[in-house]
């Protein structure tokens, strides 16, 4: 027996490469225009990555700087792909839904930490 497949699912090929970025773009545009936290993070991610590529420290440092950043943005978007879907089964408040968007809560402060960890020992090893 088959497994079902969403008539949503691209097969293969090009076809299925443009239609992930359009994919990706409609993401982007929509965590744009609908999420104050992805807005904020974006923000931080382009002050930082000028901040990384004018420091003095090697090409690794700054990747790594910027990387963290990205990796917040990351989780950001899963976390509120996830708010999303709870919210599309139901509005009505239960604790698995509480839990859920929780977890998701938590893992965009635990990026946030390993970025702010990053950046400062990055920044204390150029500086002191």
């Amino acid at each position: 027996m088959e497994s079902p497949v969403s008539q949503f699912k691209s097969k293969s090929g090009l076809g299925r490469i443009i239609a992930a970025c359009r994919n990706s773009g409609a993401g982007f545009k929509s965590a744009w225009q609908g999420e104050h936290a992805f807005r904020q993070e974006l923000f931080v991610l382009i002050v930082g990555t000028v901040l990384a590529l004018l420091l003095k420290i090697s090409a690794f440092e700054k990747f790594v700087l910027i990387a963290v950043l990205v990796f917040v943005l990351c989780i950001e978007l899963l976390n509120s792909a996830l708010e999303a879907v709870v919210d599309r089964i139901s509005l009505e408040r239960h604790p698995l839904s509480k839990n859920a968007k929780d977890f998701g809560s938590a893992a965009v402060t635990l990026a946030v930490v390993i970025a702010a960890g990053a950046w400062i020992v990055v920044l204390f090893n150029r500086f002191y």
